[in-house]
């Protein structure tokens, strides 16, 4: 486990360009080991596309990606997986014709040499899912399918979590406890967690600070009575969906 307060992930002034568009544009911030860091801000935004550039799916047109100061330029995703950075998506995706516990293994046995399946079996169980672990994962609604995916990521022995809207698709009870979940996830293992999430009210409600994209800029960037409070953001995305 990291040190307290010690930067272990850093976008240094990254861009990126799809021909003559560009999604990001200087964006700058970081993360410190055991905090969780909110991304918010409208529809194409960047966020998913900062996220693809911190994860190593996509390639800066320009600035860098720190991680524990090492410089992940030219590390393809695979490579920046085992490095101990793990990804969660929007629309979980998983191996149908497995078992639950078998999905989550299959984490376990990338990131870990020995002993994957109990540490796959831990995993489950810190997300509330140990008794389905036979269960295919046909049988399981959403809610639960985002939180495998959340264990499979975990099972990789991370040091940080990118999450990708937790809370898409849920209903309010299910989001409740899916805020529950990332708290108690961060202060059971430690990991640093980056999360891309629209529900504003869950995410001001967890992280420890908020930054906020529009255009692809940063326009926003501190603890999260901070942001409800900037007229930059309220005009740009909470006066409108909040």
């Amino acid at each position: 486990m990291s040190p307290p307060n010690e930067v272990i992930l850093e976008a240094q002034a990254l861009s990126k360009h799809f021909g003559g568009t560009a999604a990001l544009k200087a964006v700058s911030f970081s993360a410190a080991a055991g905090e969780i860091v909110g991304l918010i801000g409208p529809n194409g935004a960047g966020k998913t596309t900062l996220l693809n550039l911190l994860s190593g799916v996509l390639r800066p047109t320009s600035g860098k990606v720190l991680f524990r100061g090492r410089d992940l330029a030219g590390h393809k995703a695979h490579a920046v997986a085992r490095m101990g950075i793990a990804r969660t998506l929007q629309t979980p995706r998983s191996f149908p014709s497995m078992s639950v516990l078998e999905n989550v293994a299959v984490g376990a046995m990338f990131g870990r040499p020995h002993g994957h399946l109990d540490h796959a079996v831990r995993c489950l169980d810190l997300v509330g899912l140990s008794a389905r672990g036979s269960s295919p994962m046909s049988s399981l609604n959403l809610q639960e399918r985002k939180s495998v995916e959340l264990a499979r990521a975990l099972a990789m022995a991370p040091s940080v979590v990118l999450i990708d809207e937790a809370m898409s698709g849920l209903n309010p009870t299910e989001i409740e406890e899916s805020m529950r979940l990332i708290r108690r996830v961060r202060d059971e293992t430690g990991v640093t967690i980056i999360w891309v999430e629209h529900v504003v009210k869950a995410i001001m409600a967890v992280v420890e600070r908020i930054v906020v994209l529009n255009f692809g800029e940063v326009i926003a960037a501190g603890r999260p009575a901070e942001i409800a409070r900037d007229g930059a953001v309220i005009e740009a995305y909470l006066g409108t969906t909040a």
